[in-house]
């Protein structure tokens, strides 16, 4: 069997970007969750906000430290399996990659140290401060990748001369067409990350009857967030839908399993596209409502796939059906967050076990959600790769063979689920152990390696029979 260099590279990028989203959409709203917990604990004195800070700085050392090992590799890429792309869009993309580094990195790199090992060390204020301007480096690095990544969707302020990319506009080429969209469409993914994960977790703990006072707070907050992050989103999707119609049709015709151009096109619920034969099978749909989604007209019309030749439309099943899970999943959201609403009246939300069973399970639905919208965007750009400019085919280095790209492909596997596996078994150990309280030696801190691992303050092991022995208040070690 022949291996496709073409298609190993777009599988490893693929797996490669998709393992490590996770983690920074995750610590984005973190941080912010993090800043204000310590504005609360500083404005209050209140304990309760110190404790939770607290802890929830233990999760974001062991996330981070996640996302540093899974997201360094990401950019040798670009030199081993697209050196053509490399070559052709240096002039953009150098300049961009640069730019993140010197403000978000040295920013985080400033900070985060005194996030995660100066409590009780410094002023208040200046621990306060840190923690927001960890938050500010997330907002500063997902705003230089986003511009970056949106520049591959609508290229703009640039001139494409003898295969390399020429920036004509810095302003053009950094706030192009879809990126403020992209760049909301994104931070508020992550708030809503940030939000579930600790409405999920901090939902566990009630169950169980550990540190309520504290864990019924957390949620409380997060499900007023929720309640205003979830329909905003959706309102924000749609129109970052209407910026995909104007800029990427074709992506739009995928996402809607739409193959010809016509009126009054129905949104499908459920179909299975045959891109072989061009056409849907077994569908199940709402007359016209997808035109008035699109359009905001019940007889607008929607462009079809056949508009362009096969070779050119994007894989359409899976663009067709990550779209659905994606707002699926959104919907979904929008529905806990008016639950948690409705249960607020005598403090049922905190008491329902149904609801704070469901919160738990519901943590892992953003997570779902950013990849399955990541996989629209990307998968739908296909066969592009700077649209409507350079393809993918014409990006792939030349020399790369397939046996080759087989390789670092199962390399990186397996030493992404070896990571995976140890840093998930790891941040169960700090769930598991809880908000205990503070209770190093003094004498043992100098001697502490400072790395964010090293933050979480949770031996690799715990003896679970003495933790068991312990009340759950407590925690016990």
């Amino acid at each position: 069997m022949e291996l496709d260099p073409l298609i190993l590279s777009r599988i490893q990028f693929a797996f490669v970007v998709s393992f490590h989203a996770i983690f920074p959409v995750f610590t984005i709203g973190l941080a912010s969750y993090i800043a204000v917990l310590e504005g609360l604990a500083f404005k209050t004195e209140n304990p309760v906000w110190v404790k939770l800070s607290a802890f929830w700085t233990k999760v974001f050392a062991v996330v981070f430290g996640m996302g540093v090992v899974s997201g360094i590799v990401m950019s040798f890429q670009f030199g081993t399996n697209w050196s053509n792309f490399a070559q052709a869009s240096a002039n953009f993309l150098g300049p961009m990659l640069s730019y993140e580094v010197v403000t978000a990195f040295f920013l985080e790199a400033a900070f985060l140290g005194v996030l995660l090992f100066g409590r009780d060390k410094v002023p208040a204020g200046v621990h306060l401060f840190a923690a927001i301007m960890v938050a500010t480096g997330t907002f500063i690095s997902s705003f230089w990748i986003l511009a970056a990544n949106s520049w591959m969707h609508t290229p703009a302020g640039i001139e494409f001369i003898d295969g390399v990319f020429h920036v004509t506009s810095w302003s053009e080429a950094i706030f192009n067409p879809s990126f403020p969209y992209r760049f909301t469409h994104m931070v508020l993914a992550s708030f809503l990350t940030g939000s579930f994960v600790v409405a999920g977790v901090s939902a566990w703990y009630l169950l169980k009857g550990r540190e309520v006072e504290a864990n019924r707070k957390a949620l409380s907050m997060c499900l007023w967030l929720l309640l205003f992050l979830a329909p905003t989103q959706a309102v924000v999707g749609d129109f970052h839908g209407l910026n995909t119609l104007e800029h990427q049709p074709m992506k739009v015709a995928a996402m809607e399993g739409n193959w010809e151009t016509s009126r009054n096109v129905p949104l499908l619920l459920f179909a299975i596209p045959d891109q072989e034969s061009q056409t849907n099978l077994f569908e199940i749909g709402i007359p016209s409502l997808a035109s008035m989604i699109l359009t905001h007209e019940w007889d607008g019309k929607v462009p079809g796939l056949k508009e362009i030749p096969v070779a050119q439309q994007p894989p359409v099943g899976i663009v067709f059906w990550s779209f659905r899970v994606m707002v699926g999943l959104g919907l979904l959201m929008i529905a806990f967050a008016v639950t948690g609403l409705i249960l607020r009246a005598g403090g049922r939300y905190w008491r329902t076990r149904w609801f704070l069973q469901g919160m738990r399970f519901m943590s892992i639905a953003p997570f779902l959600a950013v990849l399955a919208g990541w996989f629209v965007t990307e998968i739908g750009r296909a066969p592009w790769l700077v649209y409507g400019m350079m393809t993918q085919a014409e990006a792939v280095t030349p020399s790369l063979t397939g046996g080759m790209a087989l390789f670092t492909l199962i390399g990186y596997i397996v030493v992404y689920a070896l990571v995976f596996s140890a840093g998930v078994y790891y941040l169960m150990r700090v769930l598991y152990v809880g908000m205990e309280d503070e209770h190093d030696d003094d004498e043992h801190e100098a001697e502490r390696p400072k790395r964010p691992f090293s933050a979480a303050h949770v031996p690799f092991e715990i003896d679970e029979d003495e933790h068991h022995g312990k009340p759950a208040s407590q925690g016990g070690h």
